[in-house]
């Protein structure tokens, strides 16, 4: 079940919504939350959601032995059995066939390449898992004792399945105690509405772009087309996450939890560093935190570390090689800019900084999408012309022109125009109804829109189901 879709949105959720606030206390709230989720969870991986439980069942009780045994023995042993089953985990249903395949490669076995389907989602509810028992074993969080409400925490259907990668840190009060105010309601419905936008109206048609290009025969696009292409690629993975996000937190809003927030406007950034400062911020914090400071063979290297957490971050995106060079490519250029030293970075032109990192950060994008290594070879020869290719042709031509205003509208979304319908206290009465009149009206006709183009759409799932 995606959150873009009419049955989600005014079925499934609608209903949850009912079920949800017709209970009398924040007991039955809460089942309510676990028996939707789970639903949620199973509607698309039946078999699965037993894999879910598993995982909140062994490590609630590697919490409550950490806390029973702290200090211990038995305590680091207990750590260490949740880190091995989270990650075995990932191993066995995420990389498994790629390991095989590669041991295959280099050694010339004939080893069976496993056929295990991916668990949706699994990547993020495994995180948040091990980040409560490691987080129970620095003692940074209490020892939750109440098993539900851990299942509750880890399976969300908010985010369960495509993130922000929620601490239980962040929402350890909410998890027991949720306020639900009139501001967070309509604050989560307009959130809600502006992400299905972001997915629906922007993500989807710049995808169609772009499989247009580069569906096949990409040594044969035109430099501009490739640039083009790659441009809008990058646009379209940030509308896609980023609206996913948003509609997260915004049912978050409404159900009383507060996410923290996943993108903050990245294509804003002045270096590639500040780039990842603003991207997928819940990914970026978990690997800073549980990873960037870990010592390895005894003591912390910088420069090792910093190359460990970027190998991890590209292979967390997916079980290919070319996700392992995107994380390590944009590792590069931050330990260069740390190089550099910020002060020498503040002192480069703003305009040669933008340029700069679009560039790096577009390139990225160009990585990230080619799995196969013989067309992202053509990709970059494609830039530079390498293939004999043309600098550009009537099919860019038209093809940006006829979706010049869906461009444009891609690149000022990309800027906080929420921004402009901002009041404060000291704004006139006639100002907060004008404003507040413009909110109404803009998420009433995006969400109308959006129910339009659902009609006859097919499947369209979030990017990083798949992950």
């Amino acid at each position: 079940m995606v959150f873009s879709s009419l049955f989600f949105i005014y079925i499934f959720f609608a209903v949850f919504i009912i079920c949800y606030f017709s209970s009398r206390n924040m007991k039955l709230k809460n089942a309510v939350l676990i028996i939707f989720s789970l639903l949620f969870y199973a509607w698309g991986e039946p078999v699965y959601v037993l894999l879910l439980i598993l995982s909140t069942l062994i490590n609630y009780l590697c919490g409550l032995l950490i806390g029973r045994f702290r200090d211990t023995l038995l305590s680091k042993l207990t750590i260490a059995v949740s880190l091995i089953v989270n990650i075995g985990m990932l191993i066995v249903f995420k990389y498994s066939g790629f390991l095989v395949e590669n041991l295959n490669s280099w050694f010339s076995l004939r080893l069976t390449v496993p056929d295990i389907s991916l668990p949706i989602g699994i990547s993020f509810y495994t995180f948040q898992a091990m980040s409560y028992t490691i987080d129970c074993y620095w003692d940074t969080v209490k020892v939750q004792k109440n098993y539900f409400k851990f299942l509750m925490y880890v399976s969300l259907f908010p985010q369960l399945v495509a993130g922000p990668i929620v601490r239980y840190s962040d929402i350890e009060d909410e998890l027991s105690v949720r306020k639900h105010t009139a501001a967070d309601i309509s604050a989560g419905i307009t959130r809600i509405i502006i992400g299905l936008s972001k997915k629906v109206i922007i993500a989807n048609n710049l995808f169609t772009i772009v499989e247009s290009f580069f569906a096949s025969d990409v040594e044969f696009v035109s430099i501009t087309g490739t640039w083009y292409a790659v441009i809008l690629y990058a646009l379209y993975v940030y509308f896609d996450f980023s609206g996913y996000s948003d509609m997260a937190i915004g049912m978050g809003y409404i159900l009383g939890f507060h996410f923290n927030e996943n993108f903050n406007y990245p294509f804003l950034c002045k270096d590639v560093t500040e780039f990842w400062q603003r991207w997928h911020i819940s990914l970026g914090s978990f690997f800073r935190d549980y990873l960037l400071y870990i010592p390895v063979f005894g003591k912390r290297i910088p420069t090792l570390n910093l190359f460990i957490v970027w190998f991890c971050t590209g292979l967390w995106h997916g079980a290919s090689w070319n996700f392992v060079f995107w994380g390590l490519y944009f590792g590069i250029f931050i330990f260069i800019e740390r190089l550099i030293g910020k002060k020498r970075m503040k002192k480069i032109p703003g305009v040669i900084k933008h340029i700069y990192n679009k560039i790096v950060i577009v390139l990225g994008f160009g990585i990230f999408y080619f799995e196969d290594g013989h067309n992202l070879l053509q990709f970059f020869k494609n830039l530079i012309g390498l293939n004999n290719n043309a600098f550009i042709d009537d099919t860019v031509k038209i093809s940006f022109m006829n979706n010049i205003f869906l461009i444009i509208i891609a690149i000022i979304a990309c800027f906080p125009v929420k921004n402009l319908f901002k009041t404060t206290t000291e704004s006139s009465s006639t100002k907060i109804v004008l404003v507040n009149s413009a909110k109404i009206a803009y998420t009433v006709i995006l969400l109308a829109a959006c129910s339009i183009l659902l009609v006859d759409a097919t499947n369209n799932p979030f990017l990083y189901f798949r992950f």
